[in-house]
């Protein structure tokens, strides 16, 4: 087009010949010709790249079901890192396969699917034979706790005929359904039952798929939509207020789970870390602050509990922390409340301190090499380690551990200094976990040795590369 457009010079509303060019007389209807091929080659070349990145694919040849080829090749690559074994190869046969753990079900569909978001039954073509055909899943990792699961919605996996029921809408790409009920409200359940296993379910789908939430919250949707939009490009459906029948081209039903706050990389789909996760965290939320050594002052943040485990000195404290030569950031729960502007102020800490409870959870906004200092309540110390102690280090933070004396609990106001409930606390949590709960976890305040726990802050202050005189 350039060498034509080049043998012609326009005079007059004609393209007359052009020294060394061939004689050739342009009518009008020929010059608009030549314009709209002109239009043609520049604006529809981009309107056809800008389709193909909207789709998120390269330009394939058209499959059977009107994806490309290679569109759907790659689509059952990224399925099929979600199962392992016998379950993998019976995906690549049957079109579905499910996983089951101690955790969690989680079962995948590589081929069409029609889910009716008005029943939350989801239709897939397998076969009728399938020992898990026509099976009930409820999309929450925490499969052993009755009382978290009596909160999540169950999805009906049937076996039907690809053309019903009618499909309302058609997405280019997978379907991920989960719940967002279980233990809702709890910032350790909320990252650990459902945020951590999305990342570890979605990541690698690259934004390139469609949540389906049962059990919809506007609250919780509302809360980790920062989240939510680094994992999905895509607005959340929510089944109750939709009505309608969706189709993919995929599908996941359940998400995995690793154990708490954790992410294995040898485990389904593999690969991810913890470190990742933070890395995910800092990205999603504009994080400015990445290790420890880019802050000059120490910044001492001491989560404030208001009904249980709360630090009934909490004044003195804040005066010995102050001493010892912390800025600090009391937060309280009003504080904490807005995730996204929280975030930010942990991200701007090197020392987050706490009662074990859900808002140590916000210790994953830390830099990395800032320090976790967790009070250990009377009674709790094995639930202290296994749900903050060991994950911290996996995180990347340093950690200090100080445990309260029986003087310092609210306890030995109600118990005798040698009764059970002060002495042997692991004879209480044989009785059950709901009486050992009633008792260490809600039934229980801190007035804290400020002289003792000043040593272990002191310990911290050797963990940032900081020292003070002990006076």
């Amino acid at each position: 087009m350039q060498k034509l457009r080049a043998g012609f010079d326009q005079v007059g509303g004609k393209m007359e010949k052009a020294p060394g060019s061939p004689v050739f007389r342009a009518t009008p209807l020929v010059c608009l010709l030549l314009l709209t091929l002109l239009y043609t080659l520049h604006f529809g070349s981009n309107q056809w790249n800008q389709q193909i990145r909207n789709r998120g694919s390269s330009r394939s040849t058209p499959g059977k079901d009107g994806r490309g080829i290679d569109d759907q090749e790659h689509l059952n690559f990224l399925l099929r890192r979600l199962l392992r074994g016998e379950d993998q190869n019976q995906l690549e046969a049957t079109g579905f396969a499910c996983h089951s753990d101690l955790h969690t079900d989680v079962c995948v569909a590589n081929r069409s699917v029609r889910i009716d978001t008005r029943t939350m039954k989801l239709y897939a073509p397998f076969s009728q034979g399938m020992p898990q055909a026509n099976s009930i899943v409820r999309p929450y990792a925490r499969k052993p706790d009755k009382r978290a699961m009596s909160f999540v919605s169950p999805v009906q996996i049937l076996q039907g005929n690809i053309t019903t029921p009618a499909c309302h809408y058609t997405h280019d790409f997978p379907a991920i359904v989960f719940s967002s009920g279980g233990f809702r409200g709890n910032l350790f359940h909320e990252f650990n039952d459902i945020i951590i296993p999305l990342f570890i379910t979605c990541r690698h789908f690259q934004s390139r798929l469609r949540f389906i939430t049962t059990d919809f919250s506007p609250l919780f949707v509302g809360r980790f939509n920062k989240i939510l939009s680094h994992l999905s490009s895509y607005e959340v459906i929510r089944p109750a207020a939709n009505g309608s029948v969706h189709c993919f081209p995929g599908a996941v039903i359940g998400l995995h789970y690793h154990g708490n706050l954790a992410l294995n990389t040898t485990d389904i789909p593999g690969g991810y870390s913890m470190l990742g996760f933070r890395q995910f965290l800092r990205e999603s939320y504009n994080l400015k602050v990445v290790n420890v050594p880019e802050m000059n002052k120490p910044v001492l943040i001491l989560v404030s509990r208001a009904k249980t485990r709360s630090f009934l000195n909490e004044d003195d404290m804040v005066t010995m922390m102050k001493a010892l030569g912390f800025r600090v950031v009391v937060a309280r729960p009003h504080m904490m409340s807005n995730l996204d502007k929280f975030a930010q102020v942990v991200n701007s800490c090197s020392v987050m301190v706490g009662a074990h409870g859900a808002g140590l959870t916000n210790a994953m906004f830390l830099p990395q090499g800032a320090v976790l200092v967790q009070v250990v309540p009377l009674g709790l110390r094995w639930l202290s380690s296994r749900y903050f102690g060991g994950p911290a280090k996996e995180m990347g933070l340093k950690y200090v551990e100080y445990r309260v004396e029986p003087v310092e609990s609210s306890l030995l106001t109600l118990y005798d200094q040698d009764h059970p409930v002060i002495t042997n606390p692991a004879s209480i949590f044989l009785e059950g976990y709901e009486v050992a709960r009633a008792v260490y976890i809600d039934g229980q305040n801190l007035t804290i040795n400020v002289v003792r726990f000043r040593e272990a802050l002191v310990k911290t202050l050797g963990l940032l590369g900081r020292s003070t005189t002990l006076g």
